[in-house]
């Protein structure tokens, strides 16, 4: 007897099968409105980040960087409360909060210590900075 060969085929699929979107990925609002209405969340968020760097751009530093840093923030709070958030949903809710609030939260520490005259003083951060640059006289 002949033993039959099976011969795989190497090319990849012309679809990804088996691959789900994230949960609550679906549009906030419904096909009837426009593109950026529907995803309110993420265009928000954007927005935001927009507005905390033409703030950055034409003035203010911190002030501009604190909103920047609220932009993820605020993410992270839509992606947590909200059921269906559309573009802002990436991975799991758990993950897309979490790296969220990590992001912002980590802009917003930096910028409360951003020198000249920093908003919040960490000691801590007095000693690395005498580690790293030599001692002030």
């Amino acid at each position: 007897m002949a033993a039959v060969r099976m011969t795989r085929s190497r090319r990849r699929p012309v679809s990804t099968t088996g691959t789900l979107p994230p949960e609550g990925s679906a549009a906030a609002l419904g096909r009837s409105h426009a593109l950026p209405v529907r995803q309110w969340p993420i265009t928000l968020v954007l927005a935001v980040a927009g507005i905390g760097l033409a703030i950055t751009w034409f003035g203010d530093f911190k002030t501009g960087l604190l909103t920047v840093g609220a932009a993820p923030l605020l993410g992270a709070v839509l992606r947590l409360v909200l059921p269906e958030v559309g573009l802002l949903a990436v991975r799991s809710r758990f993950t897309d909060v979490s790296v969220l609030a990590v992001l912002g939260g980590s802009i917003v520490l930096l910028t409360l210590v951003a020198q000249p005259d920093p908003w919040l003083q960490l000691s801590l951060l007095d000693n690395i900075g005498q580690l790293v640059g030599g001692q002030h006289h």
